[in-house]
């Protein structure tokens, strides 16, 4: 037995290791079967389900007790390696990119049988293929959206409208209704195209991942919605967007790519606020992020899951993370699909299309967040002497290192999990290095502006000439002011030789008034002659 348990003890340091602030609780394999992405579900009895996108259809696993997750039913539908699900009241919404020449359409769920749904309540499952003037039509698609405000289903990346976003509305639920489509169009190849979206109260927020952009559409008027604005996002591969207030937060789906923050307030000056990497330098891929309580949860596909605080955010932390694919990183469309943080325990469910590389075995997690705010470390740099602000310094929280940069408007935000006493360097060419101490602390804002003194050197030159005068040379040089300056050393060299000192002369007084300086190098011998000053402080 003792093997077996040196094991054992093997692979819970690991699973520590890769984890932050958030606890493992319990898992369910499905053998044979990669996942998609995922949502949750929560009926009136207190009972918390996930709703699992496989390969072979939705599956419903009753996560109520998080230690031992339990399968309540598989619905079986095309075999796909996309799903997407979506819940409106107590409906859950399925689509899928199918398979080809298959007509796949919506698969609708009503899932107030559960948790006694099976197999047997087939009057509880049903298609939606298209109706008026799209019967029939509808054969499939990428992702979908719920603006449960309004209650509409928006369908995207379909058959239809060059993937353009389809707006069903759910006066029936069960029965969904066409209400319209987006007609917009926009410039480029494929940039009709919208893969996928958030929606809330009839303002669309599409992410348009052939264009690398989002745009925001009024849609009020289903027959003829009114484009707003559209944002290119960091990596030009716009995959998913989710609102947050006034802040929108957006994917690339692409490596080394971000979640970033944008404020939307004003659709025709949008911001960017801030951006964030799960694992700089590794090349990882962000999938989809979903915002509760100004938390950002995010998938990163071989990174895993990620927490970031989003309170600020114009100012993004990374506050916590669960390694769901440790044997795999970096580049790749691995590991984590999907993530759900919104059930009543407070749980986070999260979808890995493999358990391990080169595997078909899908993987559903149960875990336990602890959501901790940031400690947040903010000021401006500025130039002490004349009160400009100072573009481009180098801030630096020491151990472990941090680094950013002050933007054009002298502004810099950083931040970082752990409070307690921090060293703080702030650097930039031409000035005096600046280190302090902050005392960090946990949902506290501190603020440190920062005033550099420029570097000043004791004298500034106007001119330096010289002029050949038989066998010797004539040296006349100016200053515009001068600050502790003892005088001038002047050395001379030819080619090939290395320079020798031929005098000093003494400086003529210390202030601001320009000052002429004269010195005369004698016996020089035919040839080219090279002269230099070496300035020479009191201090020496």
């Amino acid at each position: 037995m003792r093997p077996f348990i040196a094991f054992l003890l093997l692979l819970i340091t690991l699973n520590l290791f890769s984890q932050t602030n958030v606890t493992y609780r319990g898992a369910y394999s499905f053998p044979n079967k990669e996942l998609a992405n995922l949502w949750g579900y929560a009926d009136g009895a207190g009972n918390e389900y996930a709703l699992v996108g496989t390969q072979t259809g939705m599956s419903i696993i009753n996560v109520t007790s998080p230690t031992n997750p339990t399968l309540v039913v598989d619905i079986t539908g095309p075999f796909s390696d996309w799903r997407e699900i979506k819940t409106y009241g107590h409906y859950a919404y399925v689509v899928t990119e199918g398979q080809s020449g298959v007509n796949v359409g919506l698969m609708i769920v009503d899932l107030s049988k559960l948790p006694n749904l099976n197999v047997n309540n087939i009057n509880h499952v049903r298609t939606y293929i298209g109706d008026g003037i799209i019967t029939g039509q509808f054969i499939k698609a990428h992702a979908l959206h719920v603006d449960e405000t309004a209650g509409f289903l928006y369908l995207y990346g379909s058959n239809l409208y060059d993937g353009r976003p389809v707006i069903l509305s759910l006066a029936n639920p069960y029965y969904p209704t066409y209400a319209g489509y987006v007609n917009t169009s926009f410039t480029g190849a494929n940039h009709n195209y919208v893969h996928d979206g958030y929606v809330d109260n009839n303002m669309l927020y599409a992410g348009h991942i052939r264009g690398g952009f989002f745009s925001i559409v009024n849609t009020t008027n289903k027959s003829n919605p009114e484009l707003l604005e559209t944002q290119n996002t960091p990596n030009n591969f716009t995959h998913n967007t989710w609102l947050n207030g006034s802040t929108l937060f957006t994917t690339d789906e692409t490596g080394s790519s971000y979640v970033a923050a944008y404020d939307v307030s004003d659709p025709e000056d949008i911001q960017l606020l801030d951006k964030i990497q799960s694992n700089p330098g590794e090349n990882s891929i962000v999938h989809n992020t979903y915002i509760i309580n100004n938390y950002a949860v995010t998938s990163w596909y071989t990174d895993g899951i990620t927490i970031v605080d989003a309170s600020r955010p114009e100012n993004l932390v990374q506050v916590g993370n669960y390694d769901t694919y440790p044997d795999g990183s970096g580049f790749g469309f691995y590991g984590c699909w999907g993530v759900y943080p919104y059930l009543p325990s407070g749980n986070i469910i999260a979808s890995n299309i493999n358990d391990v590389p080169n595997s078909s075995t899908g993987k559903l997690f149960i875990l336990t967040p602890t959501y901790v705010r940031a400690c947040y470390l903010e000021g401006r740099i500025t130039d002490a002497v004349s009160n400009t602000v100072i573009n481009g310094a180098e801030i630096l929280i020491g151990n472990p290192d941090q680094i950013e940069n002050s933007g054009s408007n002298g502004l810099y935000k950083m931040g970082r999990l752990n409070g307690g006493m921090v060293t703080v360097n702030v650097t930039k060419s031409g000035y005096q290095s600046f280190s302090t101490t902050a005392n960090l602390s946990n949902g506290v804002l501190t603020i440190l502006d920062v005033a550099l003194q420029p570097i000043v050197f004791p004298v500034e030159m106007i001119r330096f000439d010289a002029r050949p005068e038989r066998n010797s040379a004539l040296l006349n040089w100016e200053t515009a002011n001068e600050r502790q300056n003892a005088g001038f050393e002047v050395q001379h060299s030819t080619v090939g030789t290395a320079w020798k000192d031929c005098g000093f002369v003494p400086a003529k007084g210390d202030g601001q008034s320009p000052a002429q300086y004269q010195f005369r190098v004698t016996e020089l011998a035919p040839g080219d002659h090279f002269f230099r000053l070496r300035q020479m402080d009191m201090d020496g």
